[in-house]
């Protein structure tokens, strides 16, 4: 998602990779979501998103050290 396909490590500099966080969800898997402002309960859905901005989350992982790095970079719905 980042530009740079040369991303180094900000730890050991070896090379990053791209990636993404599994999220289980009831009755499948997701991509991981960055939601704007704090978790407020829901009764029905664990927790309240409803007109929030939700970001999805890309993550670098380090080849060398196993360091992780995640970016929200585009908007989702």
């Amino acid at each position: 998602m980042l530009t740079d396909k040369s991303i180094k490590c900000p730890k050991c500099k070896a090379a990053m990779e791209e990636g993404f966080i599994l999220d289980r969800e009831h009755g499948g898997v997701a991509v991981s979501q960055w939601v704007e402002g704090e978790p407020e309960r829901s009764f029905w859905t664990g927790i309240k998103t409803r007109g929030r901005e939700k970001f999805q989350v890309t993550t670098y992982r380090c080849s060398g050290c196993g360091y992780l790095e995640s970016y929200a970079l585009t908007a989702q719905e």
